[in-house]
């Protein structure tokens, strides 16, 4: 997995989001897995402009 580096402000984010034990690893993996949801609903929707 790549590495990536993050400003103060956006692991205090990360860390509000945090459930329990959670890594931010698991975090970012969910994100990811929601916009990537949202992204397939919006292009079948037929939302997609196509920009």
């Amino acid at each position: 997995m790549p590495e990536i580096q993050l400003d103060e402000e956006t692991i205090e984010r990360l860390d509000s989001l945090r459930v329990e034990d959670e890594s931010f690893d698991e975090i970012v993996s969910e994100l990811i897995n929601i916009y990537e949801a949202e992204e397939r609903t919006l292009f079948h929707g037929g939302d997609y402009s196509g920009d």
